[in-house]
């Protein structure tokens, strides 16, 4: 937790809790793309000197803990990493699947909060989240 990083003339502890969706919060990341997205999002962040710390892909969002340099903007680096990778899938997988349309896979937003010294409580927030959506769609389906 107490890992600064630096540059040549700061010393940085800078990360940050994200999520966000596919567009129309399809439920495409957990058939082929689970397998592979989390590397491509890995090399698009290291593209940008961050470091994906924890992630997560569930069916129809994505949770990381991503440690992002202050001399790039949060917004900057997502809107990076989400652009190329919807332009991977695009690439990879348009030709069998005419709903990989790149400039639009993701949706246009997304949630960030910076994480402070609660790392430890968000990372296992990320690891744990899959359970817990699936034990509050079986209380849904027992209504």
């Amino acid at each position: 937790m107490d890992e600064c990083k630096s540059l040549s003339h700061s010393r940085w502890e800078c990360k940050y809790h994200v999520v966000f969706i596919p567009k129309s919060r399809r439920k495409v990341l957990y058939v082929q793309l689970r397998r592979h997205l989390g590397e491509v999002f890995r090399r698009l962040a290291e593209q940008k000197e961050s470091h994906i710390e924890e992630g997560h892909l569930l069916v129809d969002h994505v949770h990381m803990l991503i440690s992002i340099p202050p001399k790039y903007a949060v917004s900057s680096v997502i809107g990076y990493i989400k652009g190329k990778s919807a332009i991977h899938i695009a690439r990879v997988y348009g030709e069998r699947r005419r709903d990989f349309v790149g400039q639009h896979f993701w949706a246009r937003g997304y949630f960030v909060s910076t994480v402070g010294r609660d790392e430890e409580v968000i990372r296992n927030y990320i690891r744990h989240q899959e359970q817990e959506d699936k034990r509050l769609e079986q209380m849904e389906l027992l209504r």
